[in-house]
């Protein structure tokens, strides 16, 4: 087979995988509304068919935002998994919403959920068998990447050693390639110098090159990229994540320029909009689940001892920002309002009420109002007085 045969199957073979991936989700959605009218007795007719199709239509554009239909090679299941969850919860929702305000359906909500649960189903089942179909003929030389590494980091010895023992990723790995030796990893994994990579490069035998050299050796990097731009091969830099413990860190760009959060909130985008959702619905939840509890340590606090149910007590919560946690009183009321003086050991303004509650930590129950309302709580380690 000549290079050129090689990499045209390879891509050839990559297309082939993210038709199918689209295809499945189509096919999956469908199914999943015809499936839930079966089993509830409701004809499919055309409203349900024009129901799937909004619902795929919605689907299609989160996963353009979520860049959901990218190459998973090495990636975890479990992240594409989840990806792929919250896209269809977040498309079920919307489209309930849209036919619920514009439609007159006469679907029941269990067979909504129905629906919602079968498709879930049907994405961990197609996603597992594409991934097994696509593992097994990267094992027979199908759809194979031949890549090679270009200096030794960490991080870059890490890469080859998950390609080795995972071949399914169909990952051939040619070896390491730099000027000396360093002795970092074994020599039969050594294949050359950086001049023989190039050499490879441009014979194409080589798809893909990782670039794993320390951030000081610039020059030695940018003469070899400038060797390497007249090649087919693709040429990835693997930062020194090591340096500042970055490896699970995701990257940004801001006006062209490239940064790597350290210290970051990973709540941004989408992932704040899928977040809220979940705070909403499991919030909800807990508080019709728990209001009879909610009821009766109410009662029991404002019959006990006077002042409100409710404590506010502002604390510090998402950029700095100051906030009012909601705790069922626990102590007597305070006219010093101005000056917070905290709870000790065998403190006597503690009610008896007050000590049940705070030993079994049920004071902290109001707390899921500030998650739904969205003021859900960061950092709470201390007031905002002591905290200032």
């Amino acid at each position: 087979m000549t290079i050129s045969q090689h990499r045209f199957r390879s891509n050839a073979n990559a297309s082939i995988i993210s038709m199918l991936q689209r295809f499945s989700d189509i096919l999956i959605i469908f199914l999943g509304i015809y499936f839930s009218c079966f089993i509830n007795d409701y004809f499919f007719n055309l409203h349900y068919v024009l129901m799937a199709l909004v619902a795929l239509v919605v689907f299609q554009m989160i996963g353009g935002i979520t860049d959901f239909y990218r190459s998973w090679r090495g990636v975890e299941f479990s992240v594409e998994l989840i990806l792929i969850l919250k896209n269809w919860s977040l498309s079920f929702l919307l489209t309930l919403g849209f036919v619920t305000l514009f439609s007159d359906f006469d679907l029941t909500f269990r067979t909504f959920i129905f629906w919602y649960l079968a498709v879930c189903a049907g994405f961990v089942v197609t996603r597992s068998l594409i991934r097994a179909l696509a593992g097994f003929f990267r094992r027979i030389g199908y759809n194979k990447r031949r890549v090679a590494f270009a200096g030794s980091l960490p991080a870059g010895i890490s890469l080859l050693e998950t390609f080795r023992k995972q071949p399914w990723l169909g990952f051939e790995v040619k070896g390491i390639y730099e000027d000396s030796f360093s002795g970092t990893y074994d020599l039969e994994l050594y294949a050359g110098k950086i001049s023989d990579l190039i050499n490879e490069a441009r014979k194409g035998t080589i798809d893909r090159i990782y670039i794993a050299m320390h951030m000081r050796d610039e020059v030695a990097i940018k003469n070899m990229v400038s060797q390497l731009t007249d090649t087919t091969c693709s040429v990835l830099y693997i930062p020194d994540v090591f340096t500042f413990n970055i490896l699970q860190s995701r990257t940004e760009e801001i006006n062209g320029v490239p940064v790597v959060p350290l210290f970051d909130s990973p709540l941004n985008g989408i992932n704040m909009v899928f977040k809220r959702l979940e705070d909403i619905i499991v919030s909800s939840l807990i508080l019709i689940l728990i209001s009879p509890i909610l009821l009766v340590i109410a009662t029991a606090v404002k019959t006990t001892s006077k002042g409100p149910v409710i404590f506010r007590q502002v604390r510090y919560g998402m950029d700095g920002k100051p906030i009012k946690v909601w705790k069922f009183r626990s102590m007597t009321v305070m006219e010093n309002d101005d000056k917070v003086i905290q709870a000790t050991k065998n403190d006597i303004r503690v009610t008896k009420v007050g000590k049940f509650l705070r030993s079994t930590s049920l004071d902290e129950l109001p707390q899921f109002f500030n998650v739904l309302f969205g003021s859900d709580v960061r950092c709470r380690t201390s007031t905002a007085c002591s905290f200032s």
